[in-house]
């Protein structure tokens, strides 16, 4: 029988990267530089909707939430993953291990729950042009954004509340960064309730942002078709067509990672993957993909640039 191991004082061993002696730098510089563009191009975004007057609109403010909470689940993973490549050390107490899971699950379900609330923003703006105004007034506005946090933090606070009843009899990470699966693998009690919550939620989470999506895109590829103006019909189904490819791409990386650990056929190696990408492209293609390619706000990028520089 598994003794029980003390939470407060326990020194965790996540995966190894397997990195050669020649690959340490390479990989150090690429998760440093990657972090640093996140950073400075989600900031970059965040600064430019909050200092112009002219993007406080229900689109730019609903999006102005995506590169916080890109922000979030980047710095839940860089740091400690730059750190552990540097010193070749794969160890973390089980204290941090809580934090940076509760944040990286913050950041997966947050991003979901944003991107099904911009997908609504665009069907109101697309198929009821004439209610837009009426139905995305600020107050509004503010009580979306409101419930689509609380729904993210009670959901999470729940599932970590469940978790951290246990006492913990094993100090193995069988992945690259911690979070709840893996967390749940410590454990040796009986842990079904947890497992229970974990689906429903992703039942809720997953499930409920999926169908809304695909009914949002259903209406609005409809409402296209029928509208005469090919300028209008063109723009229309170019932004909704980048706004699903994210979705999707987050939706399918998520789903796959969560139930990888569920069963054990799955290779390891493509849950790894999978799971880290989640962490990486998401919060690196995002600013380029909702700011540049948004015309209002890639010409205030432009302003705000040359006003910053010296020549």
């Amino acid at each position: 029988m598994n003794s029980n191991i003390s939470k407060s004082t326990a020194l965790l061993t996540m995966e190894s990267l397997n990195l050669p002696p020649s690959g340490i730098y390479p990989a150090f510089v690429f998760g440093t530089v990657a972090y640093c563009l996140i950073l400075l191009c989600n900031t970059m975004l965040v600064i430019t909707i909050a200092l112009h007057s002219t993007l406080h609109k229900p689109m730019h403010i609903i999006l102005f939430n995506l590169p916080i909470n890109d922000m979030v689940g980047a710095s839940a993973f860089f740091p400690q993953f730059i750190s552990s490549i540097l010193a070749q050390k794969r160890s973390i107490s089980y204290p941090a291990c809580v934090v940076q899971a509760t944040l990286i699950h913050l950041y997966g379900m947050g991003s979901l729950l944003i991107l099904s609330v911009m997908a609504y923003d665009r069907y109101i703006a697309i198929c009821c042009p004439l209610r837009y105004n009426s139905i995305m007034t600020n107050s509004n506005l503010v009580k979306i954004i409101t419930i689509m946090w609380l729904i993210d933090f009670v959901m999470i606070a729940v599932i970590f509340a469940l978790l951290t009843r246990f006492e913990i009899c094993r100090t193995i990470i069988v992945d690259l960064y911690c979070n709840n699966p893996t967390l749940m693998k410590l454990i040796c009690d009986d842990i079904r309730l947890n497992n229970y919550i974990g689906l429903i939620s992703i039942a809720l989470t997953q499930g409920g942002s999926l169908v809304a999506v695909i009914y949002t895109y259903i209406r609005i590829l409809l409402t296209c078709l029928f509208n005469k103006q090919s300028d209008t019909k063109s723009k229309a189904i170019q932004t909704c067509a980048t706004h699903l490819v994210v979705f999707i791409f987050l939706e399918f990386n998520a789903f796959f990672t969560l139930l990888a650990h569920r069963f054990n056929s799955i290779s390891p190696y493509m849950r790894k993957s999978f799971g880290v990408s989640v962490l990486i492209f998401p919060p690196l293609l995002n600013p380029l993909i909702y700011g540049l390619k948004t015309k209002e706000i890639r010409d205030k990028i432009i302003i705000f640039n040359k006003k910053m520089s010296p020549f």
